[in-house]
């Protein structure tokens, strides 16, 4: 055989063993980078980048471009936005334990076409009484999300009741719910000490949601903006994207980039560079 037909026979069977791992996994951006432009701003940046998807952020005090108290009037300007850049709608985050904001947020949810709802556990890490309090919030709101049709996903949170793999999985073993996920941040689990590409295994059986970022040190914050683009820090990213696609995960995949409110210039260079990272990665497995 030829140099050349071994090349292609080598690139088709690589072809073939990434395809065998799973379906296309969509990539989406939370708004909440976004935060000092329109919704419609936001999504026609997010789509330029080559995003498939967004995750709409609704964070009381920090962005609310999906407003709950005035989500009935806003649906059709969101849903047209989504319709004009080609964009669907692949989660929002709450981030909030109150079971009213939470209703509002799945009853929207439901109206508008968004499947999931990511919020973090709460309470205080280590604390005993603080994780079973925790526990009840979020099995009467997984109940509430049910009822929607939705999905309520929790993330491992720095300091929170729910902030490791244990904990994640204890989660998980005590709430016995169809409507109950995990969402799984690398940059939170990275900063448990833990290796996010080891651990993410162990809990794939219950993700349905993964909010990424990369993340420089230990943290206790993930850093500022620029360095949590992917590629930019210290987790092993390529492990994590190799261990997701091993594992046939298919479900969302979305930068959620906090801090400091970033110009349509830089929040756009992270969205794009971290774009161009992780597709090249999952490209190179073959699941994109």
């Amino acid at each position: 055989m030829s140099c050349v037909l071994l090349y292609y026979a080598n690139m088709h069977q690589t072809v073939l063993e990434g395809n065998d791992r799973g379906g296309m996994i969509k990539l989406g951006v939370n708004s909440v980078l976004f935060k000092g432009v329109s919704f419609s701003e936001a999504a026609e940046a997010i789509k330029r980048c080559g995003y498939d998807g967004v995750e709409i952020s609704a964070i009381s005090g920090m962005c609310e471009h999906l407003d709950l108290e005035n989500w009935r009037g806003q649906k059709p300007l969101l849903q047209s936005v989504m319709a004009e850049y080609g964009l669907e709608f692949l989660s929002t985050e709450v981030a909030s334990r109150d079971r009213e904001r939470l209703l509002k947020a799945f009853e929207a949810c439901a109206e508008i076409g968004i499947p999931v709802v990511n919020i973090g556990s709460g309470g205080k890490a280590g604390d005993e009484e603080s994780f079973l309090e925790a526990m009840e919030m979020i099995a009467a709101s997984s109940a509430d999300a049910e009822s929607f049709g939705v999905t309520l996903c929790v993330k491992a949170h720095v300091g929170a009741a729910v902030y490791n793999t244990e904990t994640t999985l204890r989660m998980v073993g005590q709430i016995k719910s169809k409507s109950l996920g995990v969402d799984m941040d690398p940059s939170h689990i990275h900063r448990a000490g833990e290796n996010p590409a080891v651990e993410l295994p162990k809990v794939i059986a219950a993700m349905k949601h993964i909010h990424i970022r990369d993340c420089l040190g230990m943290g206790p914050s993930p850093g500022e903006p620029a360095m949590q683009a992917c590629g930019r820090g210290d987790i092993d990213l390529f492990g994590y994207f190799e261990a997701m696609t091993d594992a046939r995960y298919d479900g969302p995949v979305c930068l959620e980039v906090i801090g400091p409110e970033q110009t349509m210039t830089q929040a756009t260079a992270i969205a794009a560079e971290s774009y161009g990272y992780m597709n090249a990665i999952l490209k190179k497995l073959g699941a994109r």
